[in-house]
């Protein structure tokens, strides 16, 4: 838009229009910003009473503007903006106030002025530049300084090894062309004459050697790909010499790369290497364990053989390998919580089930040993698609040096913090994530070094997925052979936010993907630098979340952060420790005495999280290694942490600048292995930072019900109540998106309600019901239901979220899902899900084989290890983050942005469309949901003894079922304000880590008050009636007893035999229902 309009304030958020409307508090106050959700349209914000009223001005075909207002006014055309606004200056021009007080645009944060005097690096590639013509104008002195500048650079070089021709013209050049050609750009022609005609005079021997190679190559090309016959093939095409001689060389370096490849590829296959697959065998690892035995401690060696499947127990290092459980007789591994090197193996004999226990050396030592039987497990298993997969990420901000020749430890996660065992170097993953800034390597370079160390490492010659650069920022996605086919819908993009944002110095690059039915996403950032920049990092993140493109356009009203069922931003964050430079040595000794809480308690990005600025619901692994910038080069014994400046001394505190974070759908699994940074490569003043996770993943899915018999499914939400923290006046809608959806579907407009807080309260009485393109209950149950509530008359996102109908697998459950909107928290939205599915048998997954349980919670053995028959009737305090759905604390996060009302374990697993009830659920004879038997000895049956993490135990307490009748789905209590129209709020309950040998921290819970800088509404209308209206609650039922706090996922039940009940039917709204705390788990008896 040409001009400066003061009024016009780009593409601001509407949550930013509201709080600048808010603070002139005038009626008539406006503003136009960008409409986000159609694009080229605007949207035209007024004040009147305290509320923002919104208006589209929308384009038509002749580009010539309207606006859309009231019915009965005559619309009007305009050409330009300015004339717009001038008409509607004046009023009855059908806008609630005509206008009157534009409101101005606010100074953008300065950037580093440092950055105005040392213009950034650029890329070390040829780009086309695409800065507008205002943002590069130099002028004629600008020219002459620059050819003064190269000419005074000259004259230091050593030219002896140049030809006087060459010598005379480098020189002519910097004298005169160079000038030349900056007028040529300031003209709009970036073609550069006067460098070509150089390059075309300096490389005239090049160009006449590359016409005589280049046909030598490509018959040499074409001899080697696989023809049907010698006539079969396209035509030669030789490089044409009239072409620029830097695009000839591209061509002739892309043919010779093309070349190698299939060079490599055709002896690879002749030694029968197929790409690694047969030499990436991972050797038989032994460990020294001790197995204690009616008070006695005995050392043993338990060796674990990968490819032939068998895990051997030894009772020497030497001794013989005549005792071994094949991979399909162990059973299960359990970690305790209490002593973190302890394991518990239960194996199956021919006779009996056994539960043997063992101490290793170490957490680290134990935990090698259960990636590896894992390892063991997906190698072995008959299931045509694996259901978890591990994925490494990795930052380095390569500080624009190459890389040592040797970066093994970084992909094998040795260094500092949280990191791998030694006896798991060789267990490659699945997908490498690999992001770098101020890279001075070129794309092909990178990737091959890459792929040359992972095959060094894991004998596995990865492929190529995905590589986006922008300038010196990038991200390359590697994977494993066997997946190439298992991954589609692959989306790269970038965003700039350096000087202007345009300039790619600072930014980030982003790559998306499909494994299978799991949608995946990682961004890379670079952001600006500086301690004192923290908002403007802020805002950076902001600009990435907007304008960062890696999705399909249907889901257009949501951000990157709601999209992908795995979310993972990772890179050069550049957020400080915030101490005083005069606090550096005392910074530097914590650091040495490795006393990281109290400087993490003034880690920035802490800080801006806990307080909800950035990184909503992301969580991040604890952080237990040191800060990872800034190091003196070539040693990682010293912080450099002042620079000289012409200024004066300029301080970079040492800082945790290089992070990874995450976010993932609710309920599914995610589990983060590793987290830390290198100690030995030390080629920048930055240490490479590593994570790696275990992930679970859907598969494609193929039901194997008939189509023609199978019973329609059905997904049924609601009693939705949304609390909108906005000042608009409009009416809002909930539209439903998701890939197991026949189409979305949106609702009627909602009764809106005023808050004294200034929020506004939406009630949207009617059910609502979606239709699953499949509904076998075991691919819903894998399913997820994007939520947005829009604006009805600018269609407009005012907050987005999730629903996992895994909450909804046994009965009715209640939600409360946190609404966001550009990384902002712009309300809740509580609802009711019920899945009409039909009876079904869950399959077990790969991520149920580890599961980690309170010591005391095992039952009693005999002498042999033996399990007694007797059935365990306590209930056990273990709570995963990953499946547990109520609590909004733990880990770093305060808010995880949702909550259910899970139902007791012991529900069966049936849908109300199953006729028959016996044969509905689980089988009591099953360790499993796969329906598994493992006899006990004598006349009882171990059932139930393995609880499947995601579709949890059905085991019941000794007489629970005799006391208590049907079990009772978890409660939710009113509003702590009184008011009786509030939708209900989970109570928290307690919870810990499964994947985190430390205490979990406890932030500050959600809040839905308005921010200080918004004024409180005023009601500028009646709706009489509306608060008397409330949403349809469930019936209340008899109270459960009191439980203590379970995990959803991890447990170890034995049950007694008894029959379940069916599966509940949804439950009937009460208005004068009473409603209770939620109960988790079980009674204990």
């Amino acid at each position: 838009m040409s001009g400066y309009l003061p009024w016009y304030h780009d593409n601001i958020t509407r949550s930013k229009a509201e709080g600048l409307l808010s603070k002139a508090a005038r009626d008539g106050s406006f503003l136009i910003r960008d409409s986000e959700s159609v694009q080229g349209a605007y949207a035209l914000c007024v004040l009147f009473q305290n509320c923002v009223y919104t208006y589209r001005i929308l384009p038509n075909e002749d580009k010539r503007l309207s606006v859309q207002a009231s019915d009965g006014v005559p619309i009007r055309f305009f050409t330009m903006l300015p004339e717009l606004v001038e008409a509607y200056y004046n009023p009855n021009m059908g806008l609630i106030t005509h206008l009157q007080f534009p409101v101005q645009r606010e100074e953008e944060v300065d950037e580093d002025r440092e950055a105005a005097n040392h213009p950034p690096q650029l890329p070390p590639r040829t780009f086309t530049s695409d800065m507008k013509e205002s943002e590069s104008k130099p002028s004629e002195p600008a020219g002459k300084s620059l050819s003064d500048m190269y000419l005074m650079k000259l004259q230091h070089m050593d030219l002896s090894g140049l030809s006087e021709e060459h010598e005379m013209a480098i020189q002519e050049y910097f004298r005169c062309s160079i000038s030349l050609d900056a007028e040529q750009v300031q003209n709009g022609n970036s073609n550069l004459p006067g460098l070509k005609k150089l390059i075309t005079l300096v490389c005239k021997n090049l160009n006449s050697e590359i016409s005589r190679v280049t046909p030598v190559l490509e018959i040499f090309h074409r001899t080697l790909d696989q023809q049907l016959s010698p006539g079969i093939g396209p035509k030669q095409v030789f490089a044409n010499s009239g072409q620029c001689v830097s695009y000839r060389l591209d061509q002739l370096t892309k043919l010779l790369y093309s070349i190698e490849d299939k060079v490599k590829g055709s002896v690879f296959e002749s030694v029968g290497y197929e790409g690694g697959h047969r030499k990436s065998l991972i050797p038989p690892v032994a460990f020294e364990v001790k197995q204690e035995s009616l008070g006695i401690s005995t050392k043993m060696v338990l060796k674990v053989d990968i490819e032939s499947g068998k895990l051997y127990f030894k009772k020497s290092k030497d001794g013989p390998e005549d005792k071994y459980f094949v991979h399909n007789k162990i059973l299960q591994l359990v970690k305790s919580q209490k002593m973190h090197s302890k394991l518990v193996i239960v194996v199956e004999t021919e006779k009996k089930i056994l539960r043997k226990e063992f101490v290793f050396e170490d957490t680290k030592k134990r935990e090698g040993f259960c990636q590896l039987l894992q390892q063991m497990k997906n190698k072995h298993s008959e299931k045509p698609e694996p259901d978890m997969i591990r994925v490494f990420i990795g930052t380095w901000n390569m500080g624009n040096a190459g890389p040592p020749h040797n970066i093994d430890s970084w992909f094998q996660c040795k260094g500092l913090g949280k990191t791998q065992d030694d006896t798991a170097d060789h267990i490659p993953h699945d997908v490498y994530v690999i992001g770098t800034q101020e890279d001075p390597l070129g794309e092909r370079e990178w990737s091959d070094t890459l792929k040359s160390v992972l095959r060094n490492i894991t004998n596995i010659s990865f492929k190529q997925v995905a590589i986006h650069t922008l300038w010196n920022i990038r991200i390359v996605v590697l994977a494993k052979p066997e997946h190439e086919n298992r991954i589609s819908h692959v989306f790269s993009d970038s965003v700039k936010t350096g000087i202007a944002n345009t300039l790619g110095n600072k930014g980030a690059v982003g790559v998306s993907f499909m494994f299978n039915g799991t949608s995946l996403g990682f961004v890379n950032s670079h952001l600006t630098s500086g301690s004192e920049k923290k908002l403007r990092r802020n805002q950076n993140y902001i600009n990435i979340l907007r304008l960062l493109n890696l999705r399909d356009k249907k889901f257009n009203p949501f951000d990157i952060t709601h999209v992908f069922t795995h979310f993972f931003w990772l890179g050069d964050l550049n957020y400080r420790v915030e101490f005083p430079s005069s606090e550096a040595e005392y910074i530097v000794t914590k650091i040495k005495q490795q006393q990281y809480q109290e400087l993490l308690s003034k880690d920035q990005l802490c800080m801006e999280r806990t307080d909800g600025k950035v990184f909503l619901h992301f969580d991040e692994e604890e952080i237990t290694f040191p800060p990872t910038y800034r190091f003196e080069r070539d040693t990682r014994e010293k912080y450099a942490y002042t620079k000289a400046k012409a200024t004066g001394t300029k301080y970079n505190l040492p800082s945790w600048c290089d992070r990874v974070l995450r976010k993932s759908y609710p309920l599914v699994h995610v589990v983060c292995q590793t987290y830390g940074c290198t100690t030995d490569i030390m080629t920048s003043d930055h240490s490479p930072v590593f994570a790696s996770f275990e992930v679970g993943v859907a598969s494609q899915f193929v039901s194997k019900q008939d189509p023609n018999s199978a019973p329609q499914g059905g997904i049924q939400i609601m009693n939705c109540v949304a609390i909108l923290l906005t000042k608009s006046k409009t009416k809002f809608c909930i539209e439903f998106h998701s890939s197991c959806l026949e189409k979305r579907v949106k609702t009627a407009e909602g009764e809106n309600t005023e808050q004294s807080d200034g929020s506004i309260k939406v009630w949207f009485g009617t059910q609502v019901e979606l239709t699953p393109i499949i509904s076998d209950p075991e691919y819903l149950l894998d399913q997820h239901i994007l939520i947005c509530v829009k604006s009805t008359d600018c269609d407009e996102s005012y907050g987005a979220g999730c629903i996992a109908l895994r909450a909804a697998q046994f009965c009715y459950s209640e939600f409360q899902i946190t609404l966001t909107h550009h990384g902002e928290n712009t309300g809740i939205l509580t609802g009711g899900i019920q899945l009409r599915t039909s009876e079904f048998k869950p399959t077990e997954k790969l991520y149920d084989f580890i599961k980690i349980e309170r010591d005391d919670a095992f039952p009693s053995k005999g002498k042999s290890g033996e399990l007694n028959k007797s059935p365990v009737t306590q209930s056990y305090d273990i709570s995963n983050p990953n499946y547990m759905g109520v609590s909004f604390k733990g880990g770093n996060v305060a808010d995880k942005g949702w909550s259910y009302s899970m139902p007791p374990r012991n529900t069966p697993t049936v849908g109300p469309l199953s006729k028959d009830h016996k044969k509905a659920g689980y089988d009591l004879n099953a360790r499993s949901p796969t329906a598994a038997t493992y006899p006990g000895n004598g006349e009882e049956t171990l059932s139930e003894m393995l609880d499947n993490p995601l579709y949890g135990s059905m085991a019941k307490s000794h007489g629970q079922a005799k006391e208590q009748g049907p079990p009772q789905p978890d409660r939710l209590t009113p509003a702590a304000d009184g008011d009786p129209d509030r939708p209900p709020v989970p109570i928290p309950r307690n919870r810990s880590f499964t994947c985190s040998e430390n205490k979990p921290q406890l932030p500050a819970p959600i809040s839905l008050h308005l921010p200080a800088h918004k004024k409180p509404v005023v009601p500028s209308r009646s709706e009489g009636g509306m608060a008397q209206s409330r949403p349809p609650l469930p019936k209340s039922r008899p109270e459960p007893q009191s439980t203590k706090p379970r995990d959803y996922r991890d447990s170890f039940e034995f049950p007694s035999k008894q029959k379940l009940p069916a599966r509940l039917s949804p439950l009937p709204p009460h208005k004068d229902m009473h409603l209770d705390p939620p109960k988790t788990g079980r009674p204990v008896n």
